[in-house]
């Protein structure tokens, strides 16, 4: 998974067969439009007739700033020489808006993959082709030339039709690197399609799946979706000791990891110090009672007796103080918490 060393299984966006429960839903995905669920097989976003469009949305945003998510696909159909349209991958800050967007809308918001097996116009590469742009709410997207001018990356990768499982896993670590892989030639053999550095991503968006066809057509089906919130290792060590210590597990979600552990750290010691004055102020008023003839005092209760045993209202060393008995227990015996409500 690239450089990532370590991930957590999200629930909340994975999708797994039967898909639904004995509802008819998905507790975690909606679906819609042309949209249909095969329970031993996949959620179908479009049959492969025309004028289909169809989407799988998560209900929830994914919270976790990188993420690695594998997506089992395939697209398939009768044709060998006219198909189309294609399907696109979502990681967006709005959901479930139908579109001319490979059935989602334009002008979005965040990234959208594309999973094309339809050139509207020619170029110097060749179709079925994966390709990436990140969507800053206003631009439209070039139909024309297949976005040609604005997608960051791409490769042409024959993900159509094939005896092999077709998977897309896109890695991104926050404000590090986006990554994109495919899988179409052999099980388990990962395809570089593109990279981008220093890429930020909106926060907390949604992950969707779209398809749309036209007067050509095929099935787009989601089989599964993995989602993994993404960890990777980092080492440190001194400057110029030319040592490294040991590997340190740190998730990429957050820079203030560091100050709230201090923080943290701050607080316990002031607490420890606070506890340390409160019992050491208790032994000295321990020990100056005993020395006026004071009778109460530690271990006078069941438990730890208590601090101070004498009844409330008795003047402190008066000679009619009785020691508190055995049997009233508890944290100050006969005290001041004597009569009070324990929790």
């Amino acid at each position: 998974m690239g450089n990532v060393e370590k991930s957590l299984h999200l629930p909340t966006h994975s999708l797994y067969a039967p898909y639904i429960d004995q509802d008819l839903q998905n507790r975690w995905w909606d679906f819609g439009a042309d949209a249909y669920v095969n329970t031993n097989k996949h959620v179908r976003l479009t049959r492969p007739v025309p004028s289909q469009m169809g989407w799988l949305w998560s209900r929830l945003p994914l919270s976790t700033p990188s993420f690695v998510i594998d997506t089992e696909f395939k697209v398939s159909g009768e044709s060998t020489h006219l198909f189309g349209d294609g399907l696109a991958m979502w990681i967006t800050t709005e959901r479930t808006q139908e579109g001319p967007i490979f059935g989602n809308k334009d002008k979005f918001r965040g990234l959208g993959i594309f999973l094309d097996t339809y050139a509207n116009s020619r170029h110097g590469y060749s179709f079925p082709r994966i390709s990436g742009m990140i969507g800053d709410g206003q631009t439209s997207f070039d139909f024309g030339n297949d976005g040609d001018s604005q997608v960051f990356g791409g490769c042409s990768a024959n993900f159509r039709r094939t005896n092999v499982v077709t998977k897309l896993r896109v890695i991104y670590i926050k404000e590090q690197y986006l990554d994109v892989k495919v899988q179409y030639k052999a099980w388990d053999e990962w395809t570089d399609c593109f990279r981008l550095e220093n890429v930020t991503l909106p926060t907390n968006p949604f992950v969707g799946y779209t398809a749309m066809t036209g007067d050509v057509a095929d099935a787009h089906d989601i089989i599964t979706v993995s989602t993994h919130a993404a960890y990777i290792q980092q080492k440190e060590g001194k400057k110029g000791d030319g040592k490294k210590s040991g590997p340190i597990w740190k998730s990429v979600s957050s820079s203030s990891s560091t100050s709230s552990s201090f923080s943290g750290t701050l607080f316990k010691l002031v607490l420890l110090g606070a506890v340390c004055y409160g019992l050491f102020y208790a032994w000295k008023r321990y020990a100056g009672k005993n020395k006026r003839g004071y009778y109460g005092g530690v271990g006078s209760g069941t438990i730890g007796g208590g601090f101070g045993g004498a009844p409330m209202g008795s003047p402190m060393g008066s000679p009619a103080m009785v020691q508190t008995p055995r049997s009233a227990g508890g944290f100050g015996g006969a005290g001041i918490y004597e009569n009070r409500k324990r929790f």
